[in-house]
């Protein structure tokens, strides 16, 4: 039996090595390397290890880039400036816009936020390319979410106008 360590190990290892182009693709190279995983099981260890997929293929996100001063906070928000497109919120959910092949980025920070602390009353969230579905626990916070979630996004819009501004005067 594969400890869920060593199921860790395995993972990253073959996606250094191997490069799987989908999680089919890595449940199969776990199997020959004798790591039975499900899909699920394989799901939440790409989760757990920071590991997303975009254009460019599965990246662990602590490899790209390592959390700047102000630990998780900071990411959450240098996240959310850089990758949010628009938001829209209906009911206990907020939906979330960002470019191809980001949703995943945005969505493991905001899941950091939520265990930390940083953004209360998410549940959770779930991904596609460039659409992230959050669950709140309640419409309260899922109006709180959303409007902490634009305005940190309109703060990023803000600075960027500013920045033109001062490099066409």
């Amino acid at each position: 039996m594969v400890t869920k360590a060593q199921r860790h190990h395995h993972i990253l290892r073959l996606l250094h090595a191997e490069h799987p182009a989908n999680q089919t693709e890595l449940v199969r190279q776990l199997a020959r390397a004798g790591v039975e995983a499900t899909q699920a099981t394989l799901s939440r260890d790409l989760r757990e290890l920071g590991v997303v997929k975009s254009a460019a293929g599965y990246q662990v996100l602590s490899e790209v880039r390592p959390l700047p001063p102000g630990g998780r906070p900071a990411a959450f928000t240098a996240a959310v400036r850089r990758l949010l497109v628009k938001v829209s919120h209906g009911g206990t959910q907020v939906v979330l816009r960002t470019p191809p092949g980001q949703a995943n980025a945005l969505a493991v920070e905001i899941d950091h936020a939520a265990d930390d602390g940083v953004l209360s009353g998410v549940l959770g969230t779930i991904a596609g390319d460039d659409c992230i579905f959050v669950a709140c626990s309640s419409t309260a916070t899922c109006r709180a979410a959303a409007k902490r979630l634009s305005s940190i996004a309109r703060q990023s819009a803000a600075t960027s106008n500013r920045q033109l501004a001062q490099s066409a005067g």
